[in-house]
């Protein structure tokens, strides 16, 4: 890094001159807190080797090097769809990936994993024991207030032998560095822990910004992890070939993105409780097909809330009967309801004793250490030590004199804080915690093109898999925003960054899911789909064409303004239709009509407030494919995205009105190319047959309304021209016919013409094609409701004569479609109950 001052510099030299000021300057600014453990400065104040290596690298890109490829990584972040919720918020925030990774080496990281193994076979085998036989409580080892009085111990989970014989099957650990540099534990996750889909996003994205550097480094990767604890959860089924589902609370969630992300990556079910339902003891999926038996579940939803018969009686998360089959052995569970019993703080301070006894070993990743106020003598200690400990709720967050905190420091309480929350722990001790106060250690951060020294809390995971505890080389780092920091969140600001365990050769982990031998069978059709899953495909694919739809109008709208005859009666006829059922769907208001039509156009395409505009309904759209995103690629979830954001720009900064026909001719392009995705992309099963459906069912309406509005009351030539422009069909017609547009041909083209993709009779080919495809319920034969009404309307239509049709018969074929529409719901899409009586079902696979 040293350059000869004394003769000429070569452009290399003073480049390399530049970057070792760079790399000085950052060093020399940097200043870690005083008596906190820095990762980037060591016990001999110099900074690490292999933190050097990556600060080499950033200073070797330069300012705009660096700033380039952290602005890829923030575009990465938006085109992936990377989001969380702050619970209490309706909108989700973009993920708050910092720049830099943690660094952690191979023989650190050896003796976190081995404490990390241990510690989640330690919280299993006292799992075993306290639904178990209940020794530790019998003979003394644990109080029994420690048990019962957590709103983690599930009582209905008494006596249950989980199938596969592991009450934990995914856990994670909360780690910081305390003041003696060691590692320690500040919190257990055994409930549903979550991050671990963020995780490989985080990495997903640092090492794409970074990837020669991310090789160099030799640093391990995630995929092995997954594909062991993927093998663990199929062994524990008592079938082969399980159903696995991750089961969500729902796109409420504050990590639903992370959910859905992790339900794609391993290919497990994403199902919700309305997709559960119980029969004869076992679990079973609502899907099109019938119920269809779910094997293993990795739950995501708290306990208390699976099933609302023996737990929480308003829960609508869970479903009836769920505990019952736990009970029965049909379904193998990751992990068992009741394991959050772990997560009390209360539990800590006894694990060092309890290591002892059940595994004959001292903890290897030890507490920080912990009191339970429950005993005389640990209240006692506290209270003689209050000014100088945390005090934590017991068996929660939530606790009298806490001032609605998680925890309190004696020494920051005033007079009469304290003596409120001195009073509560000696009337009930039980409730409370003293801990050791610890400042967690700190990592750089990049702030403002400096480093700055941040507190930071890394969540370790493990899964159970035949072969043991596997722990993911890397984790879930969450750093705070400030400098000085006991407690990190993610709602107060704090960030969060990829964790790099540097290996010593090049990482032979596997990088891919797939499977280390090719003795796996040949499967073309993905299993059965959820019946929530087909109601949202069905709904997205109505939702963009009724987007498209709004915007042909509005397309329609602006051409005919521009054009000489606007003014003339002829010429009036068009633009008044177009503005008329722009205000029949919603997407502008009756009394704008006094307005330039421009504004009506803008309205229309851009005005959220409007719920039939195309940005609302678009967002209708990106609701429901939100819901079924592990079923749809990444490129179209960007162009959904895109999509958005240009309608949303536009009513954010109204364009000029020339700009209002640009501004929709760039979305249809984008709607088109994401109908060409769909068409191209998605497998021919049943999520394909339902998002078709919705689109062909949403087309032939949207064309029946079209016809009504612009061929009705003696249409002029101009009318009817915009009718064929709205059904995209002017050049079709133009090749068949030398007069301009004439009514019977004009209808017949849009509405019965069976080879013309917009008219309504190819839409209920297509329809009635889609729902032959489908699953009946019943192996009788026989043609089930929704099928029948298809085969008349596509009957009716192919034996119709254009010179008959008037406004009110095509009223009639469109009340049809929409009685076909409302018994295409009734069929697939019911969630509250079984679709089908017991003795009339195919089979329950």
């Amino acid at each position: 890094m040293a350059v000869e001052l004394d003769a000429p510099a070569t452009d290399a030299e003073a480049a390399l001159g530049e970057e070792a000021g760079r790399l000085a300057a950052w060093i020399a600014d940097y200043k870690p807190m005083p008596g906190v453990p820095d990762e980037l400065i060591g016990p001999d104040g110099r900074p690490r080797a292999h933190w050097m290596t990556l600060l080499e690298t950033l200073a070797g890109l330069g300012r705009r090097g660096v700033e380039n490829r952290f602005a890829a990584a923030a575009r990465r972040i938006n085109d992936m769809g990377v989001t969380y919720r702050v619970r209490g918020e309706a909108r989700e925030r973009p993920w708050p990936l910092g720049r830099l990774p943690l660094l952690l080496t191979e023989n650190e990281w050896s003796e976190i994993a081995a404490g990390v193994a241990q510690r989640a076979e330690l919280l299993d085998r006292i799992l075993h024991d306290v639904y178990g036989d209940a020794r530790l409580v019998s003979e003394g080892a644990l109080p029994a207030a420690v048990v019962a009085g957590s709103p983690e111990f599930i009582r209905p989970m008494c006596g249950v032998a989980p199938v596969g014989g592991r009450w934990l099957r995914f856990y994670a650990v909360d780690i910081g560095r305390g003041p003696d540099g060691k590692w320690w534990v500040l919190g257990d996750r055994a409930q549903a822990p979550s991050g671990a889909g963020y995780a490989i996003e985080n990495r997903l994205i640092l090492a794409r910004a970074f990837p020669s550097l991310y090789r160099e480094m030799k640093v391990r990767r995630l995929a092995g992890f997954f594909r062991d604890f993927r093998a663990g959860l199929a062994a524990a089924a008592t079938r082969n070939d399980p159903r696995i589902c991750l089961m969500t609370p729902g796109p409420w969630s504050e990590t639903y993105a992370e959910q859905v992300y992790l339900a794609r990556y391993l290919g497990f079910l994403l199902v919700e409780g309305e997709d559960l339902a119980t029969s004869e003891g076992k679990l079973h999926v609502r899907t099109v097909a019938g119920l269809k038996r779910a094997d293993v579940v990795w739950r995501r939803v708290d306990a208390d809330w699976l099933d609302p018969l023996e737990a929480n009686a308003a829960s609508r998360l869970g479903a009836p009967g769920f505990f019952d089959a736990i009970r029965r052995g049909s379904v193998a569970m990751a992990n068992m309801p009741g394991a959050g019993l772990v997560e009390s703080r209360a539990l800590m301070s006894f694990l060092p004793a309890l290591a002892q006894r059940l595994m004959g070993e001292s903890l290897r990743l030890p507490n920080v250490a912990t009191w339970w106020c429950g005993q005389e003598a640990e209240r006692a200690e506290i209270l003689r030590a209050f000014d100088s400990r945390a005090i934590a709720g017991a068996f929660g967050d939530k606790a009298e004199g806490l001032l609605g905190a998680p925890a309190a420091v004696g020494a920051e309480l005033d007079a009469a804080q304290k003596e409120r929350l001195i009073a509560a722990i000696r009337a009930r001790g039980m409730d409370y915690v003293g801990q050791e106060v610890v400042k967690l250690s700190t990592t750089p951060a990049w702030d403002n093109g400096a480093l700055t020294p941040r507190p930071f809390s890394l969540r370790i995971f493990a899964a159970a898999t035949p072969e043991g505890w596997k722990v993911m080389p890397g984790g879930f780092c969450r750093v705070s925003d400030r400098r000085d920091a006991r407690a990190i969140t993610m709602g107060a600001g704090a960030q969060t960054v990829d964790v790099w365990v540097i290996g010593q050769k090049a990482s032979e982990h596997a990088t891919t899911l797939l499977p280390p031998n090719n003795d796996v069978p040949v499967v073309r059709v993905p299993g059965h789909l959820p019946s929530r899953a087909a109601d949202n495909l069905f709904w997205m694919g109505r939702y963009l064409e009724r987007a498209e739809a709004t915007l042909r109008i509005v397309r329609c709208l602006c051409n005919r303004m521009t054009e000489i005859q606007s003014n003339t009666i002829q010429g009036r006829q068009p633009i008044e239709r177009c503005e008329r059922l722009l205000f029949e769907w919603g997407a502008a208001a009756p009394f704008a009509a006094a307005h330039p039509g421009a504004v009506i156009a803008l309205t229309a395409a851009s005005n959220a407030d409007f719920y039939g505009s195309a940005r609302a309904v678009v967002g209708e759209a990106k609701r429901a494919a939100s819901i079924i995103r592990e079923r749809l690629s990444q490129d179209m979830w960007q162009l959904l995205v895109r999509l958005e954001t240009r309608l949303e720009s536009a009513a954010a900064r109204p364009p000029l009105e020339p700009e209002i026909l640009e501004l929709t001719e760039r979305a249809l392009h984008t709607l088109a190319a994401l109908s060409g995705l769909m068409d191209e992309n998605f497998n021919r099963v049943s999520g394909w047959a339902f998002i078709d459906l919705g689109k062909r069912m949403e087309r032939a309406i949207n064309t029946c309304r079209f016809a009504r509005q612009f061929a009705d009351n003696d249409p002029t030539i101009e009318a009817l021209d915009a009718l064929l422009e709205l059904v995209d069909s002017q050049i079709t017609y133009r090749s068949r016919y030398l007069a301009g547009a004439a009514l019977a041909p004009t209808l017949d083209i849009t509405l019965l013409d069976p080879f013309n993709p917009r008219s309504v009779a190819f839409q209920m080919r297509r329809i009635d094609e889609h729902l032959a495809s489908l699953p009946a319920l019943v192996d009788d034969g026989m043609m089930e409701p929704q099928r029948r009404l298809a085969v008349s309307l596509r009957a009716d239509l192919e034996a119709e004569d254009a010179r008959g049709l008037d406004a009110k018969r095509v009223r009639a074929v469109e009340q049809k479609l929409l009685a076909l529409a409302n018994a295409i719901s009734e069929r697939y899409f019911s969630h509250s109950s079984d679709p089908a009586p017991a003795d009339k079902r195919s089979k329950l696979a």
